[in-house]
C-alpha cells in the first residue's frame, strides 16, 4: 500500500466521481482508477461498486478511518519535518538523538 494510493482513496470517498477524484489530488482518470484497482486486488475485496453510480462498499467504511489517520500522521510527519529543518541547531538535536539510540542499543547487548 502506498500513500498516494490512501489519497486517491480517500479522494474518491468523499468525491464518489473518478473523473472529479483525479481532478482533485491532480492526476489523470485512469491513473486513479488504476490505483485504485492495485489497492482493491492488495486487500482482497472491492472498495467501491462502480454500477450506476460510485458507492462505497462495506470495506471502505470499515478502512476509511485508518486511512485517513494515516494520511493525517504522514502530514504531521511532514510538517514536523519542515519545522525540525528551519530552526537553527536541529543538527544538534539530531546528534544527540542518534547518540541516545547509540546508548540504547549499547544496554541492550549487555
Amino acid at each position: 500500500m502506498e500513500m498516494h494510493q490512501i489519497r486517491y482513496f480517500l479522494s474518491l470517498c468523499e468525491e464518489a466521481n473518478f473523473t472529479r477524484a483525479a481532478k482533485r489530488v491532480g492526476v489523470s482518470q485512469p491513473s486513479l482508477t488504476n490505483a485504485i484497482g492495485v489497492l482493491e486486488r492488495e486487500l482482497g475485496g472491492l472498495l467501491f461498486q462502480r454500477k450506476p453510480f460510485v458507492v462505497m462498499t462495506a470495506l471502505a467504511y470499515a478502512i476509511q478511518p485508518y486511512m485517513q489517520k494515516i494520511t493525517e500522521a504522514a502530514d504531521q510527519a511532514l510538517q514536523t519535518a519542515e519545522t525540525f529543518r528551519a530552526k537553527k541547531g536541529g543538527e544538534q538535536w539530531s546528534a544527540a538523538i542518534n547518540q541516545q539510540a547509540a546508548n540504547d542499543a549499547s544496554a541492550r547487548s549487555l
